[in-house]
């Protein structure tokens, strides 16, 4: 007996602008059914920045690839995630090996699509941003080019984190750099993350990005950010000032937000 494929539909969920609750969120349905709220209730579904991204891990190869499509709000070690292994066989993508770390065993079973319709909604998912705001526009826009710009964080000794924009902060984005970069922390070295606020107005998204990138990469981006991850002790060997404990607080919750969309 043949068993039709199923349907796969990316749907983007944005909570209202201005309000703290929420996050945006990339939901997968299975023909017509939100399959995360049936298995996983402890937090959201991943960001689009994370899933549908030029490398979207949700892209099936004859490489099977596990990917997590959502995170307990406390954090995945605390309450758990949901993760699926996706692989592509022949004319198939095919979910398997549903897991939850936090749990024995996910009531969901094998799921296979046809290659054609899968193929073209993550295709569709990942190019269609007219749910962004302009801010969140901005923020991808700064980004693409930061990156394409090889190298110009080199001489002033840090990496791009990331560049990011909230619901809840929806006229402003934030530039995370690391200092000296990412390999310090892996290398248990003296390392700080910084944070640029930067205004973003109603004029066209793509010009405020070209202004932005211009205006960051004239100059030591350190002399303008403020300390926002570290300790205290790094701050002092590398010679930065440490932030007060009402900003240190609030900077915690927001590196934690940018870790969630990288």
């Amino acid at each position: 007996m043949t068993t039709e494929p199923h349907l796969l539909s990316l749907r983007i969920v944005v909570p209202p602008l201005g309000s703290r609750h929420g996050t945006v969120e990339c939901r997968p349905i299975i023909n017509g059914r939100d399959i995360l709220a049936d298995v996983f209730d402890e937090g959201p579904a991943d960001d689009p920045r994370y899933l549908l991204a030029p490398d979207s891990p949700l892209h099936a190869t004859d490489t099977p690839r596990e990917v997590r499509l959502a995170e307990a709000e406390c954090t995945e070690g605390c309450c758990g995630a949901v993760y699926v292994t996706i692989r592509r066989e022949g004319q198939q993508v095919i979910w398997s090996g549903w897991r939850n770390p936090d749990e024995d065993d996910i009531d969901l079973s094998e799921l296979r699509f046809d290659v054609n319709q899968y193929d073209a909604e993550v295709r569709r998912a990942a190019t269609d941003h007219s749910w962004e705001w302009p801010a969140r526009t901005v923020a991808r826009l700064l980004e693409q080019r930061l990156r394409e710009r090889v190298g110009w964080l080199t001489t002033w000794k840090c990496e791009l984190g990331a560049v990011s924009a909230w619901h809840w902060e929806p006229d402003q984005i934030s530039v995370f750099l690391f200092h000296p970069g990412r390999s310090a922390i892996r290398e248990d070295h003296p390392w700080l993350q910084f944070r640029m606020i930067l205004p973003v107005s109603g004029d066209d998204p793509g010009d405020q990005a070209e202004r932005l990138e211009a205006r960051l990469t004239a100059e030591d981006p350190r002399e303008v950010a403020e300390v926002c991850g570290g300790s205290k002790e790094f701050a002092d060997q590398l010679g930065y000032p440490w932030p007060g404990p009402r900003r240190r607080a609030r900077s915690a919750v927001e590196a934690r937000n940018t870790t969630r969309q990288e």
